[in-house]
């Protein structure tokens, strides 16, 4: 995604859209380059839009720990993987945001 590209989303409630951080070719210890295919997908991902967090059953809205901007640590399974104007996302809760990196 182009800095000049701007997204049109807000996510809804404690939803979050992650775009994923590209990883590096990876070898192993004999130094065979690994296919793109056969790597794991990265569980790095930088904020793109959030959500105005969710509501208690009191009325009172809990806002999100991460702002748009930063890198993150999600896990292995987490969010949907949707795609916008060409480009891959992930849309997540934010409960499944491990670490702010």
């Amino acid at each position: 995604m182009s800095a000049k590209k701007k997204l049109n989303i807000k996510p809804l409630a404690n939803r979050v859209l992650v775009k994923r951080l590209e990883e590096s070719l990876q070898k192993t210890a004999g130094g065979i380059i690994v296919p793109d295919t056969a790597q794991e997908k990265p569980q790095r991902g930088k904020v793109v839009a959030v959500g105005p967090g969710r509501m208690t059953e009191e009325g009172k809205r809990i806002k999100l720990d991460v702002k748009v901007g930063e890198d993150i640590l999600f896990g292995k399974w987490s969010g949907s993987e949707i795609t916008i104007d060409g480009d891959e996302f992930l849309f997540m809760k934010d409960e499944d945001i491990l670490a702010v990196l």
